[in-house]
């Protein structure tokens, strides 16, 4: 999933981008209101962050441009404006939520996580049946971010799902470490050492799969990791 991020500080944009990129999202970084919307119409973006106060055009007439080209697109805005009025202003103007700053890495995840979600929900019931896979008794909807096991709802991160999804399209193979990292990382990614296993274990903890016999994710020494 990428996702555009328009803010006029370097240091606010590098955090942000840094924040969401270490979650397996790809970022676009825009310095300001015109090349935010340039960029906007140039490529497709699962979300889009806006900083309110730039040069150029403020965030709120680029939510206002990009609204009238695309009405479910999720908008989150990030400002430092804390009075009520901004933030009825931008919601009015058809942005999904309104992160204050400063803010923490967990509340800006969990906010682009759950625009996301609702974003994915409105458009599958529009549209189609939701898209899922089964891995055992787990159920992934990959373009919803989440996973259910057993009745339990999982969030995942796009690094998540991506482990998954190539775990069960190469079912009963062992994948390799190095095309785990170069299709859930990057080409351009040089791991430490114990990355990819790190992910792998807080990967197993989340669904529910034992290390000491995993029904999901198996390793294979010398090798990867398999889904039987």
């Amino acid at each position: 999933m990428t996702i555009l991020i328009a803010e006029d500080d370097p240091v606010t944009r590098e955090a942000v981008a840094a924040c969401l990129n270490g979650e397996g999202f790809a970022t676009v970084l825009a310095a300001d209101g015109c090349e935010a919307l340039e960029r906007w119409r140039r490529e497709p973006f699962d979300l889009v962050c806006l900083d309110i106060m730039m040069p150029g055009l403020d965030g709120y007439e680029v939510c206002r441009k990009i609204r009238a080209e695309n009405e479910s697109v999720p908008v989150v805005f990030l400002s430092a404006k804390n009075e009520e009025i901004d933030v009825v202003v931008g919601l009015e103007l058809g942005a999904d939520d309104f992160v204050r700053k400063p803010f923490g890495r967990h509340e800006l995840l969990a906010r682009v996580r759950s625009a996301l979600r609702r974003a994915s929900g409105s458009s599958a019931k529009a549209s189609r049946p939701r898209e899922s896979f089964a891995m055992g008794t787990l159920t992934v909807f990959p373009k919803e971010l989440r996973a259910e096991r057993k009745g339990v709802e999982i969030e995942l991160t796009p690094r998540e799902v991506a482990i998954l999804a190539l775990l069960h399209e190469r079912r009963g193979e062992a994948v390799h470490r190095d095309d785990l990292l170069d299709r859930c990382w990057g080409l351009d990614y040089y791991p430490e050492s114990r990355t990819l296993d790190q992910h792998i274990a807080k990967l197993r903890k989340k669904i529910g799969d034992d290390p000491a016999e995993p029904a999901i994710v198996e390793t294979v020494r010398g090798v990867g990791y398999r889904f039987r």
